[in-house]
């Protein structure tokens, strides 16, 4: 009886260094937001001698922060609905109808999956350049669009754990093929389409490669490249660098924290169904 909260008690004693060395990072950037260049420079894991807050109002007044802000909610938000709304649609053929054009296609997605983004940097923007997609919101939502290939992936591995016969039945009564998907398939998917939110939400909030490569003016920027633009040619304004790193991760840790459960969720349905 005594054997199980014995080894709970040695789990928690075991996990505490792994805690400190995770919560390092953040112990780091948070205090030298509060520090001046000069004390950042000399002494940054040590806490502030002079606890400085004005480091904030500095960053809010001196950068567009609520642009940017809305620029990266607007790509992230646009995206994600859109890959997941693609990404469930092409795996409902596939699963629920497959014939020999849909595995060929299911394979050619899986050959296109397979090939890392970054060797595809230089033909990609000359495709974008071609299309005048460059420095615009909606054409970085275009190319994120590609991400619905992971979802793809995803829904059809949670599709295949549903009864077929859902779909004879509702074929039978007379529904056609987009009611069925709307309102018998998409309610089902709700975990798997929760952690696929969860995931490419905090993948494309977080990116700094495609904005970088394909948004090039101020009132475009996304958080990240605000980050980026603290760092100068030979020096880097640390305070300011951290405080605005502290400021993109708050949105993205409300949202994490918010949806944990539900990946929670997603993850041991998917693991119980599978």
């Amino acid at each position: 009886m005594t054997s199980a909260p014995k080894r709970i008690w040695i789990l928690d004693v075991l996990m505490l260094p792994v805690g400190i060395v995770v919560f390092f990072p953040f112990y780091l950037i948070i205090i030298n937001t509060f520090k001046s260049l000069k004390e950042t420079a000399s002494s940054p894991m040590s806490l502030p001698k002079e606890w400085i807050f004005s480091n904030y109002a500095h960053v809010i007044r001196e950068t567009p922060l609520l642009r940017s802000m809305g620029n990266s909610a607007t790509i992230t938000i646009s995206s994600v609905i859109l890959m997941v709304l693609i990404g469930a649609m092409a795996a409902y053929p596939v699963v629920f109808n497959s014939n020999k054009l849909n595995r060929g296609l299911t394979v050619y997605l899986l050959a296109g999956f397979m090939i890392p983004f970054q060797t595809t940097l230089i033909p990609l923007f000359q495709l974008m350049t071609d299309l005048s997609l460059i420095n615009k919101i909606y054409g970085l939502v275009i190319l994120y669009m590609g991400g619905a290939v992971f979802v793809f992936f995803l829904m059809m591995g949670y599709m295949k754990t549903i009864p077929k016969e859902l779909v004879e039945a509702a074929t039978i009564d007379g529904c056609s093929v987009w009611g069925i998907f709307w309102r018998i398939i998409l309610p089902l998917l709700k975990p798997i389409t929760v952690t696929s939110i969860i995931y490419q939400t905090m993948w494309i909030w977080n990116d700094f490669l495609a904005p970088m490569l394909f948004l090039n003016s101020q009132s475009k920027a996304t958080l990240v490249l605000q980050i980026y633009k603290a760092k100068g040619e030979f020096s880097v304004n640390w305070p300011m660098f951290m405080t605005l790193t502290v400021i993109s991760l708050v949105p993205i840790f409300i949202f994490f924290i918010v949806m944990q459960k539900q990946i929670v969720k997603g993850i041991v349905g998917g693991a119980i169904k599978g």
